[in-house]
C-alpha cells in the first residue's frame, strides 16, 4: 500500500480536543505492548511512557504502518482493523476507546 493509504488507514495522528469512553482492553503501565488486538477495539488510544518510542501496527507480520511518538506522554489515537494487532518498541500504556456518543 501506499503511505497515504496506510496513513489513511490506520493512523490518526491529529489531535483531538475531546473525551473518550474506555472500552475495556486495557494494557498495563511500565511494559511494551506486544501483539494486542485490544479486544478487536477499532480505535486505540497508545501514550508512551519513553522517549522515542515506535508504535507499529500489523496484520499478521505484515507491517500495516508505524509511527514514532518523540516524548514521554505523547499520545496517539489510532483507527485499525479489528484483526490488527498494535506494537510498541518502549513502554507504553494502551486502550481501546471509542467517541462519546
Amino acid at each position: 500500500l501506499s503511505l497515504r493509504r496506510q496513513r489513511q488507514m490506520c493512523i490518526r495522528d491529529r489531535a483531538y480536543q475531546g473525551s473518550f469512553k474506555l472500552k475495556g482492553a486495557t494494557t498495563a503501565a511500565s511494559s511494551t505492548i506486544s501483539a494486542s488486538n485490544f479486544s478487536r477495539a477499532h480505535f486505540v488510544r497508545v501514550q508512551t511512557q519513553a522517549a522515542t518510542n515506535t508504535v507499529t501496527v500489523k496484520e499478521g507480520s505484515d507491517v500495516i504502518g508505524s509511527m514514532i511518538l518523540v516524548t514521554a506522554g505523547d499520545s496517539v489515537i489510532i483507527e485499525k482493523e479489528e484483526s490488527h494487532t498494535v506494537e510498541t518498541s518502549g513502554n507504553a500504556v494502551g486502550s481501546a476507546v471509542s467517541s462519546p456518543r
